[in-house]
């Protein structure tokens, strides 16, 4: 069975077939942890290509770091509606971005990045989204959107409600599901550019987001290093998963694989050897 953004998963394993049908709605399949990334190696590398005339950002190497991991482990842009798994066909990912002059009104939409981007694609596609969301906002598919729906005493329920019903039917045309900012494989939010702490933010019922990860305040991190404690410089990402789509123990392997990019970015400079396909399908 086919949606406009996602295959119908035909072999997937028994148990997280079910695990569907038992936990019914994302909030009773949220997991939380805390990927403490090291600061050092990030910022070393960001000087280091400034020096070259590079200039890239912090959420740019995390995201890429992201996609890369996706690339090798498929199973990540997995999406569950109705109590039924599928494979996404695409990379969208959604991001607030706060609109020019203001500091409390923000939009948000999405970008659609792909599996062999680089960092210096991911790069860009991070500088055009925000630049296009933060000083023209009004060209957002979404915010117009919603605005029609507010437009029209009655209509937002209505809507809505419509637009729920036919996502649990794969009903929901593709040029809805492009508007809308639940329907991706990622949300992120950098709440260190508001100076706050991560969060583990809960999964949207509506939609198909299956991972959230907020970017919170540098902290500095107790570590073992032989005899000694050090105190190491961190950016903690806050991370929030449907445990439906995949296993603990992939969930894990693939963490220590983005950790692994991100220690060493410029393993992102150039585009995956291997673009692995969801087994399945």
């Amino acid at each position: 069975m086919k949606r406009a953004d996602g295959t119908r998963l035909k072999h997937a394993d028994p148990m997280y077939t079910v695990a569907a049908y038992i936990m019914k709605e994302r909030t009773d399949a949220m997991n939380m942890i805390t990927l403490n990334i090291p600061y050092d190696p990030i910022q070393n590398y960001l000087n280091e290509k400034r020096k070259q005339g590079v200039r890239l950002s912090h959420l740019s190497i995390i995201l890429a770091a992201y996609v890369r991991t996706v690339a090798e482990f498929p199973l990540l842009n997995r999406f569950i509606v109705n109590s039924r798994a599928y494979a996404r066909n695409e990379l969208p990912v959604a991001m607030v971005v706060l609109k020019a002059g203001e500091t409390d009104n923000g939009t948000m939409s999405k970008m659609y990045l792909d599996r062999a981007d680089t960092l210096f694609d991911v790069n860009r596609k991070v500088e055009q989204y925000v630049s296009e969301n933060r000083e023209t906002p009004e060209n957002n598919g979404t915010e117009k959107m919603i605005r029609i729906l507010l437009g029209i005493p009655g209509l937002v329920r209505v809507g809505v409600g419509l637009f729920r019903f036919m996502d649990r039917h794969n009903l929901l045309p593709k040029a809805i599901i492009d508007l809308s900012p639940f329907h991706n494989s990622l949300v992120i939010s950098n709440l260190a550019s508001i100076r706050t702490n991560h969060i583990y933010h809960h999964c949207y019922e509506f939609g198909t987001t299956s991972l959230f990860i907020t970017l919170g305040n540098l902290r500095e991190v107790a570590k073992r290093r032989g005899n000694e404690i050090v105190f190491e410089r961190c950016i903690p990402l806050g991370v929030t998963m449907d445990e439906r789509i995949c296993s603990g123990s992939y969930f894990a392997i693939a963490f220590r694989k983005m950790s692994k990019y991100l220690k060493d970015p410029s393993l992102l400079e150039q585009p995956p050897e291997v673009i692995k396909e969801d087994p399945d399908t």
